[in-house]
């Protein structure tokens, strides 16, 4: 089963330096029928105006990945970590036990990023933020685990859940394949860029909710920029 969540009908709210948009329920969206998919909670895609953005405030026990589209984000937090992570980019923060952090846009120019949040698997563990760079060449023709819960996975920013972030673009006729093992749901989102998901058109900023689909066969329409959440249901 894969269901199509068009972008158009996605809720969300524009406040004026912020344009954000719900795959699932949060802030003032409400959709008893979209509160998460398995242990993913939150899928947010941002339009952050220049020189604006989230000032200081916490989370606890949430995996936050931010994958960034376009633009740059730059993130600070009370456990003294500060960085700017870019286009293609991944930062990856552990709220564990608790944490306050900011992110602002410090650009000339707006920037886009994709806000994901999973359930941990235990609580109250230190928190953490790491992120880096990957590189779109990498992930040209394949999936590549961007942030991930999974040791072989050690190339990947890691992640305190069963769950894999994951990346890929395909030039316009290219086709990628993964496998998604017994019990996992996946949810694909394409950042630019048309696909077909085992013959489901999936357009640009669309959501892809994937169940009871052993093999996924993403087939490029159109140049596509690709993100996937790998998860258990």
């Amino acid at each position: 089963m894969i269901e199509r969540r068009p972008f158009h009908r996605l809720g969300g709210a524009n406040h004026g330096w912020l344009d954000a948009k719900h795959h699932f329920s949060f802030a003032g969206y409400n959709e008893p029928q979209r509160m998460g998919w398995g242990a993913l909670r939150v899928w947010n895609d941002d339009t952050i105006a220049a020189k604006s953005g989230f000032p200081p405030h916490s989370h606890s026990d949430m995996e936050i990945i931010t994958y960034v589209r376009e633009g740059a984000i730059t993130h600070r937090d009370n456990l003294g970590n500060e960085g700017r992570t870019e286009a293609g980019d991944v930062q990856v923060m552990s709220a564990g036990s608790g944490i306050t952090h900011s992110e602002f846009n410090l650009e000339s120019d707006v920037t886009r990023i994709f806000q994901i949040w999973i359930i941990p698997d235990t609580q109250s563990q230190p928190p953490s933020w790491g992120a880096r760079p990957f590189p779109v060449g990498d992930r040209s023709g394949r999936f590549v685990a961007l942030a991930s819960g999974f040791k072989e996975d050690a190339d990947a920013l890691p992640l305190r859940t069963d769950a894999r972030v994951l990346g890929a673009t395909l030039k316009a006729g290219e086709v990628a394949e993964y496998v998604l093992g017994a019990g996992r749901l996946g949810y694909l989102v394409p950042s630019t860029g048309a696909v077909e998901i085992n013959g489901v058109r999936i357009d640009a900023r669309d959501g892809a909710a994937i169940r009871n689909e052993s093999a996924l066969h993403v087939t490029a329409l159109e140049d596509a920029e690709l993100v996937m959440v790998d998860v258990a249901s």
